[in-house]
């Protein structure tokens, strides 16, 4: 199958494919106004060539690249920030207070990251993590905006999945960037034009009561359209949120019971994932798919694992 690298969406909108994990898994967007341009997200360093690529593609030199807007320094959406950074001599890089400093000393992220991965999956992955100069960030506070040829993105913390988190709002064109905040929506899972969105509550930092309060903070903008990291545009937005709120309330209601039936550890892990892939497949089933188990499973294996990982953490973190 032909996947493009590339999907144009209005408002001089791209989700740029970053090569990370797998087809479509991993976008970085970028945003032209007038003449100037912006990314969001930069996936790993790897993934540079890819967005120059595309920034070439519509007839932009670099120095017309004025901003990285980082939802956040998750690796997967900010590892490739100083390689890219390096090669974009205007740009600013546009950060939460809380990732400012990951950025400029990535040293606790990677170490983190290799302790994940192992230490041949992590550099086949993320490859050289470049720091970012402190001079070339700009970090932002809840509620600030910024123009782009003078249109206008708002920056609002968003905690939940991470408290380095931040999504941008661009209000002219009612669209909101969401990083992870809004949940995956993977292309494979589209039915007659209709998106499937799962939450995510991968570790360390998830916490359900500020997941759910952020999504609101989001829907209040009464946004057309979602651009999730992975992956692209979605619409239907009070749909989705609704599904998000049900995918939070039932993995933590699985997530409680593993925990008080095995204790934390692995044996609770494996019990939540189990019972997460049953609840996604219900719904799936509903949604009208027709993956087999095999398929969803190679598809969602691994976000339902984090998930689970990212739950029996939570518990453990706030048990008394």
């Amino acid at each position: 199958m032909n996947i493009p690298a590339h999907l144009e969406y209005p408002g001089g909108i791209t989700a740029v494919d970053t090569a990370y994990g797998r087809p479509r898994f991993d976008a970085a967007h970028l945003i032209v106004e007038q003449g100037r341009a912006a990314f969001v997200d930069s996936g790993v360093s790897p993934s540079v060539p890819l967005l120059l690529a595309a920034l070439e593609a519509k007839g932009l030199g670099r120095d017309q690249v004025d901003y990285l807007f980082v939802t956040h320094v998750h690796l997967d959406h900010a590892g490739g920030a100083g390689a890219l950074l390096a090669q974009l001599p205007n740009a600013k890089v546009v950060v939460h207070p809380r990732g400012a400093p990951h950025l400029v000393d990535p040293a606790k992220l990677i170490a983190g990251t290799r302790a994940v991965y192992g230490e041949e999956r992590y550099n086949a992955l993320y490859g050289e993590i470049v720091p970012v100069p402190r001079e070339r960030l700009l970090i932002t506070e809840d509620g600030q905006r910024l123009l782009l040829a003078g249109r206008p993105f708002e920056f609002i913390f968003t905690p939940g999945h991470a408290l380095h988190h931040h999504c941008i709002v661009d209000l002219d064109h009612g669209g909101v960037f969401t990083g992870d905040t809004f949940g995956l929506s993977y292309r494979e899972f589209d039915v007659d034009g209709r998106a499937f969105v799962l939450a995510t509550t991968t570790p360390t930092q998830f916490d359900p009561e500020q997941m759910r309060a952020s999504l609101a903070r989001i829907v209040a903008y009464a946004p057309r359209a979602l651009f999730l990291t992975h992956y692209g545009r979605v619409t239907d937005v009070a749909r989705h949120h609704a599904e998000l709120l049900i995918d939070l309330d039932a993995y933590v209601a699985v997530a409680r019971t593993a925990v008080a039936k095995h204790g934390p550890g692995q044996a609770a892990v494996q019990a939540i994932t189990a019972a997460i892939f049953a609840h996604l497949e219900a719904r799936l089933e509903a949604h009208g798919d027709t993956h087999s188990a095999a398929e969803r499973q190679a598809i969602l294996g691994v976000d339902v694992e984090l998930n689970a990982q990212g739950l029996e953490f939570w518990l453990g973190r706030n048990a008394n």
